[in-house]
């Protein structure tokens, strides 16, 4: 993408105004915190320390809005102590400009690296540096800086009583995260209606699993109906797909087929029942069409063998999910479910501290926006008070507001920021100029533009960005201080801000592109690990172990979301593919999904601990696990992977197959013995084609000749070479194809020129 369109883009994207839902009533009680703060401090302390105190009380009502499953007064309390820390040490140095400066360097590098311990941390610190440069400059002696300190704290203290005292929809994004997650599903089971092969996004299943990790305290006041339906709903998604695929044995049309998607309908209607009934808090409703579907006898008869044992899960997973959200605890599950615990924040620290270390290393993004966003920090302040203008921690300020480790962001949110400052601006002068507002009428109004702004703070940055410029122009007003002085000044030193900020991410980058091999890289090793782990349950079932599983899961997700995140970047970047086109990592992301969607069918047909045991799948587990190891490593290398090993565990599992049917054959054909016993009439009984035990050997080496045809689409997709033109004019097949088991004769499954169906694809 080049620069000009790259720009655009971002700029764009800077000034959409997004359509979401609004909080009113947050917004109204953020307000009412703000409100409380400044009439107290007024009446108390005078101007100067309602301007202090009503900053801290503002920025812990943001952090209150911020995407965070943590209590809302513990963000609250945490923001407006860090604030005070930061004001009052600001204070201590601000009248050495030298050791001011170094301080601001320090706090600012520190801020940049909190973004390595996640968004909502890296957000608070960021803001608070940046109002600590504006805050600094209210008080005029040790005592009086303490004093505002004090009083921030005190801001962030009532915020936090105020979300105590008045709970706006208690567990609400808990609710959100959940329902969110069943709905989802409940979506997923419509699609495969119409297309058995259909792709799942495991984001809103990520979600709710961050949000069911509470602290002990929220443990104990959880609501019941959030206890237990994540873990349901996690188990529910492979057997929707084992349900629907027509490799698990269910024509694609036909009596068998109708069946199943009659169950899938009804499977979506109960989820959104669940979904619903979750997020309101009510009681469930499922409509009787759902019910009947589920409990008529003839399912039996219709499906058979893996289909049949799928709808049979399906419906007590639904029974499970529809008991939960009514508020009870399933039958079948009897002992308490354990939480996921939370930190709490004192906690916190340390995995905070080992994270920001991590990210201390050549090449980190993370580490590459501290040192960006420091170095502007002190650039736009040497610069802010060199020019004529007083003020001049509105420049640092706005850079430190807008800068973030990603380019995207960091862009639109300069346009954003300084087309809201202009906006802002000239409507609170306006006002001041028509209204000429004291101290008390100052004040209203401060407090009316950060409800409109926690009002629309979730529909974009230009909106929100307006609203911040007026507040500050009717605080600083509130102040003491007249428009003539901090309007023009604002708006020039802004765009300095702004254009510091773009310019310093143009000079040291750190563009997202030219990691995207190792993002993939990291998502096959991960997406093989999980896929080996599954073959390995079934070459010995009875040291199966779940939790494994589950782990190896969670992990190859957490790496597929990393790369989705850096697709998303790269593609809004103005440099050059570097050696993965966006047509190569395209395909390559469709490959690693049919891997992890054959792992996934794998895992939920799991065998019991008693089941028979398939041996030649630990060879092709440890084959899985070394070659995609070392397919990663050729990633990151710039080289194809090969999958030699893989395929010569296929080759000899296929050849043992093989040799055992020619047994097996030959010893049918031998006279049988006329002294041996004759076999009981009860071993004789034909049994239910829904009850017959399954083939796992087959089931599993089909899965395996999935897998290796999902890493040989790797392979083409990282192999960019022209290939060599033949005497009539045509390219030459890739050595990749033809070479495997299929084409050897072997039945069963497809040969290796058929290109699987990607689940990803549109």
């Amino acid at each position: 993408m080049s620069w000009r369109r790259a720009l655009k883009d971002t700029a764009r994207s800077g000034l959409a105004v997004e359509k979401t839902r609004l909080e009113p009533l947050v917004a109204v009680r953020g307000a009412a915190g703000l409100a409380i703060v400044i009439a107290v401090s007024l009446w108390a302390f005078g101007p100067a320390a309602a301007a202090s105190s009503a900053f801290g009380a503002f920025q812990a009502a943001i952090a209150t809005f911020q995407r965070s499953w943590r209590p809302r007064p513990e963000l609250a309390l945490a923001s407006g102590t860090s604030l005070a820390v930061s004001t009052f040490l600001g204070y201590l140095t601000v009248s050495q400009e030298p050791l001011f400066l170094a301080l601001l360097v320090v706090w600012t590098f520190a801020a940049g690296m909190s973004w390595a311990a996640g968004p909502t941390i890296g957000l608070i610190a960021s803001s608070n540096v940046a109002i600590m440069l504006v805050t600094v400059t209210l008080p005029t002696s040790v005592g009086q800086a303490a004093g505002h300190a004090a009083m921030m704290i005190v801001g962030g203290v009532v915020q936090a009583a105020l979300v105590v005292v008045f709970p706006v929809r208690r567990w609400g994004a808990h609710r959100d995260a959940l329902a969110d997650a069943l709905a989802a599903e409940a979506d997923y089971a419509r699609r495969l209606r119409q297309d058995p092969v259909a792709s799942f996004d495991p984001l809103p299943l990520m979600e709710a699993r961050n949000a069911a990790a509470v602290t002990p305290r929220q443990a104990r006041r959880r609501p019941a109906e959030l206890h237990g339906a994540r873990g349901v709903a996690e188990r529910i998604r492979p057997v929707l797909a084992s349900l629907a695929d027509p490799a698990m044995g269910v024509p694609a049309e036909g009596r068998a087929r109708a069946r199943v998607r009659e169950l899938l309908a009804a499977a979506g209607a109960v989820l959104d029942a669940a979904a619903h009934a979750i997020r309101r808090g009510e009681p469930v409703t499922v409509p009787a069409a759902a019910f009947a579907t589920f409990r008529t006898p003839a399912t039996g008869s219709i499906l058979t063998g893996r289909p049949y044992r799928a709808a049979t899960r399906l419906n007590t997973l639904l029974q499970d999910v529809l008991e939960t959200a009514g508020g009870s605890t399933p039958k079948a599950r009897e002992e308490p479910v354990r939480s996921r615990s939370r930190p709490t924040l004192l906690a916190l620290a340390p995995t905070a501290l080992r994270a920001m270390r991590k990210e201390l290393r050549k090449g980190s993004p993370v580490a590459r926006h501290a040192t960006r966003v420091s170095a502007v920090a002190a650039a736009g302040y040497t610069v802010g008070t060199l020019l004529p203008f007083g003020h001049g921690y509105w420049a640092p300020l706005a850079s430190v507001m807008v800068m973030r480790p990603d380019f995207s962001q960091t862009y639109s949110r300069a346009v954003a920021r300084l087309g809201g400052t202009v906006v802002g601006v000239a409507v609170a002068t306006a006002v001041v100029r028509l209204a000429d507002p004291g101290t008390y009428l100052s004040g209203a109004l401060a407090v009316t533009s950060a409800a409109l702004m926690y009002l629309v703070m979730r529909t974009g940055q230009f909106a929100a960005q307006g609203c911040i410029a007026a507040y500050v122009v009717f605080l600083l007003g509130m102040g003491g201080e007249q428009w003539t002085q901090t309007v023009p000044e604002r708006v020039l030193l802004t765009l300095l801000g702004g254009l510091l900020a773009v310019l310093a991410y143009a000079v040291y980058p750190a563009w997202e592109t030219p990691r995207l091999r190792t993002r993939l890289a990291d998502w096959l090793a991960e997406q093989g690990r999980y896929a080996a782990v599954v073959f390995g349950s079934y070459a010995d079932p009875a040291l199966r172990n779940a939790p494994d599983v589950r782990e190896a899961l969670l992990t190859a997700r957490t790496a597929r979301a990393s790369w989705h995140t850096a697709v998303a970047r790269a593609t809004a970047e103005p440099v050059r593919h570097r050696g993965l086109s966006r047509t190569a990592a395209d395909d390559a992301e469709d490959a690693l999904a049919q891997l992890g969607r054959v792992a996934m069918l794998l895992e939920a047909h799991l065998p019991e601990r008693g089941a028979t045991p398939v041996p030649a799948a630990t060879a092709l587990a440890e084959a899985l696990r070394e070659s995609t190891q070392q397919g990663a490593k050729a990633i990151r290398e710039r080289r194809v992977p090969t999958w030699d090993a893989v395929r010569a565990a296929l080759e000899a599992w296929t050849a043992e197959k093989a040799e055992k049917a020619e047994k097996a054959e030959k010893a049918e054909e031998a006279p049988e013995d006329p002294e041996a016993p004759e076999t009981p009439e009860i071993l004789t009984t034909p049994v239910a084609p829904a009850q017959v035990a399954p083939d796992n050997d087959t089931f599993v080496r089909d899965a395996a000749r999935l897998v290796l045809h999902a890493l040989i689409e790797l392979s083409e997709a990282l192999d960019t070479a022209v290939p060599p033109m033949t005497l009539d004019g045509t390219a030459a097949a890739k050595t990749a194809r033809g070479t495997g088991p299929d084409d050897e004769g072997d039945s069963g499954g497809e040969g290796q020129g058929d290109r699987v169906r990607n689940p990803d694809s549109p």
